[in-house]
């Protein structure tokens, strides 16, 4: 992608070049950033339905850490990686905004 001036942005793709405005909420968007490895952040908003682990306790990849319920769906939220918790910062009941930060653990 690469700017021609300020309005237009060229697109260069397999099938042809394209050119287009992008928009004011494209461009005040959120930008990506890659994840904090240990953190465990919330994708979506919701309620906390159960907590399985505590501070201290030594979680393996792909452990059981906790239920979210969002959107009336329960989602099983596991450990990405092998570890120490370092803090479990939710509670049965809590609600949660989107990207907050749940559990994070240290990798050992």
């Amino acid at each position: 992608m690469e700017n021609v001036d300020n309005e237009f942005v060229d697109f260069v793709m397999a099938d042809g070049d394209y050119k287009t405005k992008l928009t004011q909420k494209y461009n005040q968007r959120t930008k990506w950033s890659k994840p904090v490895e240990g953190e465990v952040l919330a994708h979506l908003p919701g309620t906390i339905i159960e907590v399985k682990v505590k501070e201290g306790d030594h979680v393996k990849a792909g452990q059981l850490l906790l239920i979210h319920q969002a959107m009336k769906m329960y989602n099983r939220i596991v450990a990405p990686i092998e570890g120490i918790v370092a803090s479990v910062d939710v509670k049965s009941g809590d609600n949660i905004p989107k990207d907050y930060l749940m559990i994070k653990i240290k990798p050992e």
